[in-house]
């Protein structure tokens, strides 16, 4: 027996195995171009059954949970998503942050502002640039024992580093400025000299609240990244310098 589509909507609903129901329309709406569609009923079963592993795209009406959240944190390895943007160290290569984490533009433009979060490990499933708080990584009721990590700090495995007094992040910042300007283009050099010393500035009246990061290779030149606690936080606000970074879609 065969079945003919033609300017008509098909409506499929199921219930998948995680006992949420999806609604996927599929619509002809193309018929004048691409002519009469013909399905057998056979290739609506086997419809059916792809349905339970449907993936959200422009056609679904509400999105199915295709894995559990409770994948373990560290399994994150190596999945970054479809057209992530990753930012990049201009001087040692390594990557410092991605898109999925959202930033505030501060101080004209030359410091990026971003909210980190304390997540336990196993709790949560992120690719490497997912933000694990977006996924509702709470830690209630997690063993005594289990390991808490800043999502950034982990995710890019970023380096802590002894802190800075102000004569030492003085001598950082005259070669940190040597070392990046020739990299920026007459446009950014302009911008980047004009204001860095503003966000020098900035960062010297917070410095004895800082911790401080570089990227996984620990290059003797490489960009600094800063995190704090802003009054009355539990999750640290990290700093980058944002002419620093190159973005790089993966």
């Amino acid at each position: 027996m065969r079945v003919t589509v033609s300017s008509i909507s098909i409506l499929i609903t199921v219930s998948s195995t995680l006992h949420t129901r999806s609604s996927i329309e599929i619509s002809n709406s193309r018929s004048k171009e691409l002519g009469t569609v013909g399905w057998t009923l056979e290739t609506l079963d086997y419809i059916k059954e792809l349905c339970t592993d449907f993936r959200p795209s422009s056609l679904s009406r509400r999105s199915v949970p295709l894995t559990p959240p409770e994948l373990c944190y560290s399994e994150r390895s190596e999945r970054k998503s479809a057209n992530m943007l990753l930012y990049q160290d201009l001087i040692s290569g390594d990557e410092l942050l991605s898109d999925s984490f959202r930033y505030k533009e501060i101080e004209n433009g030359m410091l990026w502002e971003v909210e980190g979060k304390w997540v336990v490990k196993g709790a949560v499933d992120v690719d490497i640039g997912a933000n694990p708080s977006a996924e509702g990584g709470e830690d209630e009721g997690v063993d005594d024992q289990a390991v808490k990590v800043v999502d950034i700090v982990d995710t890019f495995r970023l380096q802590e580093q002894p802190a800075f007094d102000k004569k030492q992040f003085i001598t950082f910042m005259k070669r940190f400025i040597k070392n990046l300007t020739p990299k920026l283009d007459e446009e950014k050099q302009e911008l980047f000299k004009k204001n860095i010393e503003g966000a020098t500035k900035y960062l010297l009246s917070k410095i004895k609240d800082f911790q401080f990061f570089v990227g996984e290779s620990m290059h003797d030149d490489g960009c600094l990244v800063f995190a704090y606690y802003k009054d009355g936080a539990t999750d640290p606000t990290f700093l980058y310098f944002a002419y620093a970074l190159k973005e790089v879609k993966c």
